[in-house]
């Protein structure tokens, strides 16, 4: 019988692409993988993988094989799954992957309740801005936020926040030297920061609160883009310009006066935060321990409260009166 171990290690070459990436997947030297590759091959007395100086290349046979062995590998990992779910104390470890600013805004505090609760879970995070293979690497759960709808796939879907609207944000600073925006269409002479992806659109598609159907799109040109939140923020708060951010991350700032809304009457698009999960069946009792504690906690950390008597949000067309900006040096200096 064919040891079930090289279907692993068979599987692991073709999905990674090579000995290499395959050994550091498995945390097994190379040489050990090459040599029960080469075993499984006499076994079968069938050449699986055509290897070269550059690459590792499936045969015919070998493709014929993977579609057995990938089937095998993924039934044997459910089934451990499924036994060491049959645990009612979540035990063990739950590997993630999350984006930065969700990381970073969101999930520390239910994180930290999470390991109160279970302390005999280890979590172990991977944060990265791109989409990974939850498949192949293994991980029990990836987090995403998105605005719009995510790609159809054999993934698993949980809603975990289905409505986070943008708002405009600019400093008080900024809006003593230029003359707030009276309407989308004045943003066309704004000084502007964006938040978005590597190759993103630079553009804003605003929609009316109270009118649905009212949407303008606002190209821009902005003094500078990025990923990162907590950066574009930071510039934001030193009066370089409006920025579009989640409202939930902006809710200090706005309490503290260090950040005023523009534009209240309009909203910078729906973000969505949607927890994606390989399969249902064969999830440990510590992963769905994760999954569920998240779900529950989700909602609370990204809500929108109502803003604070300390929170001060501009009419349109309006500049902070010197009331208000007195209040918002005393609040900032607190």
């Amino acid at each position: 019988m064919l040891d079930l171990n090289d279907f692993r290690y068979f599987v692991e070459v073709v999905e990674r692409g090579g000995f290499t990436a395959a050994s550091r997947s498995l945390q097994r030297p190379k040489a050990t993988i090459s040599h029960r590759i080469r075993q499984l091959e006499r076994e079968v007395e069938l050449t699986l993988l055509a290897r070269n100086s550059r690459s590792v290349v499936m045969t015919e046979a070998g493709r014929e094989f993977y579609n057995y062995a990938s089937s095998v590998v993924l039934q044997a990992n459910e089934a451990e799954g499924a036994m060491r779910g049959r645990s009612d104390k979540p035990i063990g470890t739950v590997r993630y992957s999350v984006g930065i600013n969700i990381a970073r805004f969101v999930m520390p505090g239910m994180l930290v309740s999470f390991m109160e609760k279970y302390p005999g879970v280890k979590l172990i995070q991977h944060v990265s801005s791109q989409f990974v293979d939850i498949v192949a690497d293994r991980y029990d759960v990836a987090i995403r936020a998105h605005l719009q709808a995510l790609p159809d796939s054999q993934l698993v879907q949980r809603p975990l926040v289905t409505c986070s609207p943008w708002h405009l944000f600019a400093s008080p600073a900024y809006l003593d030297r230029f003359t707030p925006p009276a309407s989308p269409e004045d943003l066309d002479k704004a000084e502007t920061l964006f938040v978005g992806q590597d190759g993103a659109e630079l553009m804003w598609r605003l929609v009316a609160e109270q009118d649905r159907t009212a949407v303008v799109e606002v190209p821009l040109r902005p003094c500078i883009s990025g990923v990162c939140m907590a950066t574009v923020k930071r510039a934001a708060e030193a009066g370089h310009g409006i920025v579009a951010l989640p409202a939930y991350i902006c809710r200090e700032e706005v309490q503290s006066g260090r950040l005023v809304r523009v534009l209240p009457d309009w909203i910078c698009g729906q973000g969505k935060v949607t927890a994606l999960m390989p399969h249902r069946r064969g999830m440990t009792a510590a992963a769905r321990a994760f999954i569920d504690h998240i779900a529950a906690a989700f909602p609370a950390a990204m809500a929108v409260n109502a803003e604070p008597k300390k929170a001060i949000v501009l009419e349109r067309g309006a500049k902070p009166t010197r009331d208000a900006q007195n209040a918002i040096q005393v609040s900032a200096a607190r």
